[in-house]
């Protein structure tokens, strides 16, 4: 609360500047954070796209329906969607969104996948639940908000739910995955989540939103566990991959 009172004291002080490029920001009617040149830059993933992670294909026949990692790992989800390539002004915005506190960010960001689940209807089916990839106690202390639950927030409406949090747990704290290979991240995040069998999740086809998917390891060990716990198809939907 008393990030957002300085943060709206700061505003009346200072102009706003871009965040990608620095540049003053002339128009604030669309209350972005970015400069349309900036806006007009960020990457997004354009089919064909990969089947199983969602991003672009690129290189390679697309009749494979397979980027060439997807080819080497089996996830424990069914299929993930991304608007966006994590790189550019996109991955600057997710960094200031997550490391620096801007959690005024999610409104911005949230409204890009809004966007891109309204023109790109998922070929998902019926979504009975939609649920945010959880933090850790320790680090949703740390951090004052989940970002994952801001992103999740912003497209629950598209499929007539609200976000389900609760149902999915984050047991143990785990090293950033960041610096981690896929080898690594799988080991670090293993056995990291828990999820409430005694809830809804039975049978259920479910929807689970993250900011970013990287190697995927992250979001399969979640989809594991909810499939664990009952869960029919685990579809995955980040902001950027």
């Amino acid at each position: 609360m008393l990030r957002g009172v300085l943060r709206g004291i700061r505003d009346l002080i200072y102009p706003d500047y871009c965040l990608s490029c620095g540049n003053k920001i002339i128009s604030r009617s669309e209350q972005a954070p970015l400069c349309p040149a900036c806006r007009y830059r960020i990457e997004k993933n354009t089919p064909p796209l990969c089947v199983s992670c969602g991003r672009q294909l690129t290189g390679q026949a697309p009749g494979k329906n397979l980027c060439r990692s997807c080819l080497k790992r089996k996830f424990g989800f069914d299929r993930a969607f991304s608007p966006c390539k994590y790189e550019g002004v996109v991955k600057k915005l997710i960094h200031e969104f997550k490391y620096s506190g801007k959690d005024y960010l999610g409104k911005f960001l949230g409204k890009i996948l809004r966007d891109f689940t309204c023109a790109h209807p998922l070929p998902v089916g019926y979504i009975d639940l939609v649920i945010p990839v959880p933090l850790h106690k320790d680090r949703l202390r740390e951090r004052e908000f989940n970002q994952a639950h801001i992103l999740s927030e912003s497209v629950a409406g598209v499929f007539g739910r609200k976000t389900s949090s609760g149902i999915l747990m984050r047991k143990k704290p785990t090293r950033t995955q960041t610096e981690l290979g896929f080898a690594q991240r799988q080991k670090n995040i293993k056995g990291s989540f828990a999820a409430d069998v005694t809830g809804p999740l039975k049978g259920s086809d479910v929807l689970l939103v993250d900011d970013v998917l990287t190697t995927g390891a992250t979001a399969s060990e979640a989809a594991k566990t909810l499939k664990e716990a009952g869960a029919k198809k685990v579809y995955v939907l980040t902001l950027a991959s």
